[in-house]
């Protein structure tokens, strides 16, 4: 997917792009994610990877982007099989997850999942731990 980020002061702003099982909302659902988590005009925009099971997360990553990513579109994607799911910035891998392939592994792999996009207020955590939060009055935050 290709995509330009929300520019500007988008402190506590939530860009995600990821893959769902279910409605995306689900109790047990898997997922694939990425989070662009907002930030102060002219601080550094930070992506975070997540992979859940069943409903259960807490796999997070964090990774720097090498460049402003609300200047220019670029790229993002997910090479998820039954051996590794792979994240990629401009095909440059990221983060790579492996399936260890043991029967009680941590690995996605039982559910189809689907696309989903959204914008979300997360400024109890997304940007400097909670501490920087949503500035109302720069709404409205639309990334393309």
């Amino acid at each position: 997917m290709k995509l330009k980020l929300v520019g500007g002061d988008s402190a506590g702003v939530v860009t995600a792009y990821y893959m769902c099982s279910e409605n995306g909302a689900g109790p047990t659902r898997d997922e694939l994610d990425f989070e662009f988590l907002g930030n102060r005009t002219g601080q550094p925009y930070l992506v975070q990877t997540n992979v859940y099971q069943n409903g259960t997360g807490g796999r997070e990553m964090r990774h720097m982007l090498w460049f402003d990513p609300t200047e220019d579109y670029h790229t993002y994607s997910i090479l998820w099989n039954n051996h590794q799911i792979v994240f990629f910035v401009d095909r440059v891998p990221i983060r790579v997850y492996k399936n260890n392939g043991e029967s009680n592994s941590f690995f996605p792999n039982q559910k189809p999942m689907y696309l989903f996009s959204s914008i979300w207020n997360a400024d109890d955590w997304a940007t400097r731990g909670g501490l920087e939060k949503t500035d109302w009055k720069k709404a409205p935050f639309v990334s393309s």
